[in-house]
């Protein structure tokens, strides 16, 4: 470990020497967050010009929210294909690729004459966000010791709130000064910016040590192996998928049950947006780290995830339904930390319940499958308020149900904590 006075306390109880994180370790883990901040960043945006994009279409909520059910559905697509391609030629590729293909698209959205259009290109921009959290998680996890993984989970999925709160303040203090009628148009082209990325991840940022010990060893080896897809669905393997996949299906149900709607829910009470989305996602930021670095003690995995889902669900009242404006902020804090707080350990849940040949594709058709279904979330509360079920009721809804499933399913597999790596 290094002398005792190299070692530094870090936040929330994490000790470790400074030497033992090398700069390959950090450029793994900044390449990953950044991706993933940006593909919050480029997903929310639109959630707060779903007023903008109905008035200009003339379309309903339900085809407003559409918009958002389809970009999760191609997550699926994106997060299988950049998983597969992860285990076969490395995590570092297809990140990069991913990247790419979701400025090139979100940029598009931007030029959309017509609903159909802005439709089929945010399609295309899903299978770029599910190819970044497919192949870059295992390539920062892979490089991370194993008592820091939960913590590091922690933090990288709270890269999505770090880009939640970017589009709140680009929402908030350069929307206005656009024109009316390209407002909308300039914050979706925004999402061109991440590809500056890439450039630097294929200079800079070594592959995991873990794959190409891994790829080293199947080459002396010179033994053929099945299409990595193909093991998932194998007799040692199908049980672990289908519960992952369960168990991101109730994560991606509470998420966007919490998120999706809630700028437009603010807005329709009159409520300025910015203040409680910059407090809910800050919650996240907070909440992902915080339970990511208990489940990396006795808690566990199971315990992290179970505590905060529960929480989440007891919050929903202030959360969606009081029309204080003093207890809502409190819901969303409570909310951000706790109901959103549960996806710190998903990173590092699922890339612990899969085998070095399948970190890639596993975790991704698990996690995007869980999107894709999930995907629904949105178009569901948009039917509820056409049914004449006001918005908030609709909300709460969805996120109780789903908040006491994710409580119920995580126990449905073994704790995880302190499984090491292998190149199996």
């Amino acid at each position: 470990m290094g002398c005792p006075e190299a070692t530094k306390k870090m936040p929330f109880g994490i000790s470790h020497s400074t030497r033992e994180l090398t700069r390959d370790q950090w450029r793994a883990f900044i390449a990953t967050f950044l991706g993933w901040m940006f593909d919050g960043f480029d997903f929310t945006v639109l959630t707060f010009i779903l007023i903008d994009i109905q008035k200009t279409f003339a379309i309903d909520a339900v085809l407003a929210g559409a918009l958002g059910t389809v970009t999760l559905v191609m997550r699926l697509a994106g997060g299988v294909v950049s998983g597969a391609m992860a285990d076969k030629w490395g995590r570092k590729l297809p990140l990069m690729l991913s990247i790419m293909w979701l400025a090139i698209f979100a940029f598009a959205s931007g030029f959309s004459t017509s609903y159909t259009m802005l439709f089929a290109l945010r399609a295309l921009f899903g299978i770029g966000m599910g190819g970044v959290w497919a192949a870059g998680m295992p390539l920062t996890l892979e490089h991370w010791p194993a008592h820091l993984r939960g913590a590091a989970s922690g933090m990288l999925q709270g890269g999505f709130a770090w880009g939640f709160i970017l589009a709140a303040f680009v929402f908030r203090f350069v929307y206005p000064l656009l024109d009316e009628a390209v407002a909308w148009r300039v914050m979706l082209s925004i999402g061109i910016v991440p590809i500056l990325l890439v450039p630097w991840i294929r200079a800079r940022v070594p592959d995991s040590p873990v794959w190409l010990e891994r790829r080293r060893r199947v080459a002396s080896s010179d033994r053929a192996e099945r299409p990595p897809i193909v093991r998932l669905f194998q007799r040692d393997l199908l049980g672990t998928t289908l519960q992952c996949a369960a168990l991101m299906t109730a994560f991606m149900f509470s998420y966007y049950a919490i998120t999706f709607w809630y700028a437009t829910l603010l807005r329709a009470r009159g409520i300025e947006p910015l203040a409680y989305l910059v407090t809910l996602n800050l919650g996240q930021a907070l909440g992902n780290p915080v339970w990511g670095t208990i489940s990396d003690r006795r808690l566990g995995r199971r315990g992290a995830i179970t505590i905060p889902a529960l929480l989440g669900v007891a919050a929903v009242p202030l959360f969606t339904l009081t029309m204080s404006h003093a207890l809502m902020w409190a819901g969303a804090v409570v909310m951000g930390i706790c109901g959103i707080g549960i996806w710190g350990m998903a990173p590092t849940y699922l890339t612990e319940r899969f085998p070095t040949i399948v970190r890639g594709v596993g975790p991704g058709l698990a996690y995007h499958t869980g999107a894709a279904i999930g995907s629904v979330t949105p178009t569901i509360i948009g039917l509820l308020q056409q049914r004449r079920m006001p918005l908030g009721d609709a909300m709460a809804l969805v996120i109780a149900v789903a908040g006491v499933t994710v409580a119920a399913v995580i126990w449905l597999g073994p704790e995880t904590r302190g499984r090491t790596f292998a190149a199996d």
